[in-house]
């Protein structure tokens, strides 16, 4: 349609598709049940465009929804990969707009079906014949393999068994962190081993992370579903807000997005501008985005687990054994001001990680490894999983909904008595309430209790308040 906004190369082979049928030089039966998508080069060869997979998972989605036959989908050679991890979906890849009209011709002229079969078969024959005639257009392939892998794992951080402990839970139930210390303390380093002891993406994760980035264009290689790890996107702290959550006049997913099913790590917390970091407030709570322009609404899923890393106060070393503190009383508040009182309510796990003593570095005593680790998270996961079995958008403690975690799951009474005074005493909102209950709920899945224990909830409390409370209030 004229009035729709478009965007992009994809539109080429199916414009050319079109005026070949317009003329006369190609049959419409032909191409009736044909998707294209594809770029095309001035020597007719099909080059890769974005967003082939998600396409790919709607028109099979649609086709099941109608019990009626997929249609063929037709991309160029670089995006056939994607297409392919959509297993009830057929689909070719010819290498050169003339392969398939040829092939399509072939069809017509022989009155055979134009089944999508048959007309993978026909492209395959005609590719064939035009590598044996030396014919045929190298395809272009967008494949990168990175250079050497850094090795990460959990047992190369000295000490700060608190933020270890911080990060199993926040993995075991997909909850918010915010890593706390002066420089050099570990805070990068914990952060990014995060992402050695989340579980697995299932099949269906995986498509969905993968979907995302296709759309954006940064999908890259042909690497089989099940070797798809979790995403870590780590922005640097000048990001705008179009960055962070998406945007632009065609929108485009933004890192929350990009992150999705996956960990999302903001380093110099307090350096971003506190509007960026208050656009997060939407995408933590609902696990996705919508980006309304004038001609169009787009949804982007969001389901992402935040990990924030700030120094104390501007000079960095409040709090430092070793090392005094040189900011003023007003500064100190305003840097922490920086995260505001309702970011503050959604970030379920607050952890200091004080500055490690060389003697410790020497020392060179090493924790439990991530794949020790990784282990209880993967059994506390699947205890989530069953639980939630029958909602199917609600795969671990930190999506689910306060109040039906308060109705159906198991917690004694002395716990129930100790939440109550102490969201009380602490002034906890009725959000902080529930996020309190949702990590203990994920501290008893790792403890594999199915009930909710006094002493789950006390371990919930100390890893949230008083420091995860807005600037200027105090606990008794």
């Amino acid at each position: 349609p004229a009035d729709q906004r478009k965007d992009g190369t994809a539109f080429d082979l199916p414009i050319a598709l079109g005026v070949l049928v317009a003329t006369g030089q190609l049959e419409a039966s032909s191409v009736q049940d044909v998707v294209a998508l594809g770029e095309l080069g001035l020597d007719g060869a099909l080059r890769p465009v974005r967003g082939v997979l998600p396409v790919a998972m709607h028109l099979a989605r649609t086709a099941g929804a109608a019990a009626g036959c997929a249609p063929l989908l037709v991309v160029p050679p670089a995006n056939a990969h994607e297409a392919g991890l959509v297993s009830r979906l057929e689909s070719v890849a010819p290498s050169t707009l003339e392969c398939l009209v040829r092939a399509l011709h072939t069809l017509s002229r022989s009155r055979n079906e134009s089944s999508p079969a048959a007309i993978r078969a026909a492209v395959a024959a005609r590719e064939q014949r035009a590598q044996a005639l030396g014919h045929a257009s190298p395809a272009a392939t967008t494949s990168r393999t990175s250079a050497t892998e850094e090795l990460l794992d959990l047992s190369d951080v000295v000490g700060q068994d608190s933020a270890k402990r911080a990060l199993e839970i926040a993995a075991a139930g997909g909850h918010a962190v915010l890593l706390v210390g002066p420089p050099g303390g570990g805070k990068t380093m914990l952060a990014r081993r995060l992402a050695t002891i989340l579980p697995p993406l299932d099949e269906d994760e995986a498509l969905e992370v993968m979907a995302v980035h296709s759309v954006a264009g940064l999908l890259h290689g042909e690497r089989p579903v099940q070797e798809l790890q979790r995403p870590f996107r780590a922005p640097h702290h000048t990001l705008s807000v179009a960055a962070l959550i998406g945007g632009g006049s065609v929108p485009r997913p933004g890192e929350v997005s990009l992150a999705h099913h996956g960990v999302l790590f903001l380093d110099e917390l307090q350096e971003m501008p506190r509007f960026v970091l208050d656009a997060l407030r939407q995408p933590m709570e609902d696990g996705r985005v919508v980006i309304a322009r004038a001609q169009q609404t787009i949804g982007f899923p969001a389901k992402f687990a935040l990990v924030g890393a700030m120094n104390p106060c501007p000079c960095g070393y409040a709090g430092h054994a070793a090392r005094p503190c040189t900011c003023a009383p007003a500064d100190v508040a305003r840097h922490r001001a920086r995260v505001s009182g309702p970011l503050a309510d959604r970030i379920d796990l607050t952890i200091q990680v004080p500055a490690v003593s060389i003697a410790a570095l020497h020392a060179q005593i090493s924790g439990e490894s991530s794949a020790t680790v990784r282990e209880r998270v993967v059994r506390a996961r699947e205890r989530q999983r069953e639980r939630y079995r029958r909602h199917k958008r609600v795969t671990c403690n930190a999506h689910v909904p306060g109040p039906w975690l308060t109705a159906h799951s198991g917690i004694s009474p002395d716990a129930r008595a100790l939440l109550a005074i102490s969201a009380d005493r602490l002034a906890l909102s009725a959000r902080a309430y529930h996020r309190v209950l949702k990590v203990a709920r994920t501290i008893a899945d790792l403890d594999g209790n199915p009930q909710v224990e006094r002493a789950h909830v006390a371990e919930s409390l100390f890893v949230r308040a008083p420091d995860s409370l807005p600037a200027g209030q105090e606990v008794a």
